[in-house]
């Protein structure tokens, strides 16, 4: 594959090469034709190590144990500058070392791939360097996100409503869990504790990701009165069990009004029943969020939003990361809400010496008293742009193309069925699974067999890391022990990229012996 940066490796002339900081912009204003070598020439390398990321001869990692990568790197703090030399190199030495995450047989995490045009803009919005609190000094970027967020509004199903972009769907699941609780108790906000007339509950699937247990401790509740509630073999929310907890906890004085329903969870990919879970929610009169983090993104398909997402219209609030199945390039969270206001209702705090009232434009396009954080980053041009490039219906076809490749790998894996073992059909990208090394082959499948299956998943993981060809992760759940959890989120996936990963599991592990 030819280089995309057109040089063998990107280096400075010694009349830049040797200058410092303080001999280019923004230190010397004639200092242009430097600065624009120092930059072309990082720009160099970026390019060349997109070339590697999408170069499947390359190894997504080299990997050192830390202690060994500590010795190798030089990450003192110097006393004095360096030159631009070496910070170039510094930049090479970086991205020599970093895991390929966009690399075609990267299957490790929810958040895979390089998509190119979302990158370019994260690479304008570093540029642009701005903080995304008022209109006054991001009026275009927040002009895109009020037409974003409006968009996947509608596609939930709502007409009008509220919205904001959060570090993460973690604390996107916490504005969700603060938005509940000021609006079933408007007075908390001013009074605490003192205007609740009892202990309130939340109450989530046993399936969920952890960040929802952490509201209860973040925001005082106790992570006692999260109630986990048992999900079916699938990993989906039993109604009939969330019901049951529900007037449990109502008979006992306590205040139940938030439940939390997962659409895409982190190991297995499953979907809470959202219309059932819905009507309970209604039938207490409690706050329904649905957590669509990872699988938010079917929302696009018209072959594989229903059953899945069947509902999400119905909830009050909404968490969606495009960073995730859409391939938007890290961070980009999302969280929605049914009731338009809400945020600034909630979270206000009424600054004046940012959010004047008196400003020459509708202080309403300001977004920083909105949220809890004040400063946030500009997570939207490489949404807005990416989604400018790709259209809805490319969004589709994305959607579409990721939900083939993974039946095409549970079809590989059944016509594999002597050294894979597929442990349930996938609702989404996740595919769960154990490798068969020879020594386990043909033997009777029960517990105790379980048991030497998740002991391969860790050495055989141990081995993937060293030769550095393959990714995919690995862990228990509350039903079996290790087991391999392969995702299918990155654009650059083919088929011929998931008979390869099958194969070099095959030639990774099939000596393994475990006791």
């Amino acid at each position: 594959m030819a280089s995309l940066s057109g040089q063998s490796t990107p280096k400075l002339t010694s009349g830049v090469g040797n200058l410092y900081y303080d001999s280019i912009l923004p230190y010397r204003e004639e200092a242009s034709p430097q600065t624009r070598e120092f930059l072309a020439r990082v720009v160099d390398v970026l390019l060349d190590f997109i070339q590697k990321v999408n170069d499947r001869n390359e190894k997504i990692l080299e990997f050192k144990m830390p202690e060994d990568m500590q010795k190798q790197l030089d990450l003192a703090l110097p006393e004095d500058p360096l030159p631009l030399k070496q910070l170039l190199e510094d930049c090479k030495t970086t991205l020599k070392h970093q895991v390929k995450t966009g690399h075609p047989h990267f299957f490790n995490q929810l958040s895979c791939g390089l998509d190119i045009i979302s990158l370019a803009g994260e690479w304008l919005t570093a540029a642009a360097n701005t903080n995304m609190f008022t209109y006054e000094i991001a009026p275009v970027f927040i002009l895109m996100e009020n037409v974003v967020l409006m968009k996947m509004r509608e596609m939930i199903g709502w007409r009008s409503g509220d919205s904001i972009l959060a570090p993460g769907g973690s604390v996107s699941n916490l504005y969700a869990f603060l938005a509940a609780r000021h609006h079933k108790f408007p007075q908390y906000k001013e009074k605490g504790l003192t205007s609740i007339p009892g202990h309130l509950v939340m109450f989530t699937s046993d399936q969920c990701h952890y960040s929802v247990k952490s509201c209860a401790s973040v925001c005082g509740l106790g992570t006692d009165y999260c109630v986990c509630v048992p999900s079916d073999e699938r990993g989906r929310m039993i109604p009939t069990e969330l019901e049951r907890l529900v007037r449990y906890h109502r008979d006992r004085g306590h205040v139940p009004f938030f439940v939390n329903a997962t659409s895409g969870t982190t190991v297995l990919g499953a979907f809470d029943p959202l219309m059932e879970i819905a009507d309970i929610c209604q039938k207490y009169d409690m706050w329904m969020h649905v957590d669509a983090a990872w699988g938010g993104g079917l929302l696009f398909s018209k072959k594989y939003r229903h059953p899945r997402l069947t509902g999400i219209e119905r909830a009050d609030s909404v968490t969606w990361n495009p960073h995730k199945l859409m391939g938007t390039l890290l961070q980009c969270s999302t969280v929605h809400f049914k009731y338009e206001g809400i945020l600034l209702s909630c979270n206000a705090m009424s600054a004046e010496y940012l959010f004047m009232t008196d400003k020459i434009y509708d202080p309403r396009y300001d977004t920083g008293d909105k949220v809890i954080q004040c400063g946030r980053h500009n997570d939207i041009f490489k949404l807005w742009l990416q989604w400018r490039g790709k259209g809805t219906s490319g969004f589709e076809r994305l959607m579409d193309r990721l939900m083939e490749l993974t039946e095409y790998m549970v079809r590989r894996i059944r016509e594999q069925s002597d050294k894979f073992y597929l442990i349930l059909e996938p609702e989404m990208v996740n595919v769960s699974f154990w490798y068969l090394p020879k020594q386990l082959r043909g033997l009777p499948h029960d517990k105790n067999k379980e048991v030497k299956l998740g002991k391969v998943c860790a050495k055989l993981k141990g081995r993937m890391m060293q030769a550095g060809t393959i990714m995919v992760g690995y862990q228990p759940d509350d039903r079996r022990p290790n087991f391999f959890r392969n995702i299918i989120s990155s654009a650059a996936v083919t088929e011929k990229d998931v008979d390869f990963l099958l194969s070099e599991i095959d030639r990774l592990g099939h000596d393994i012996i475990v006791d």
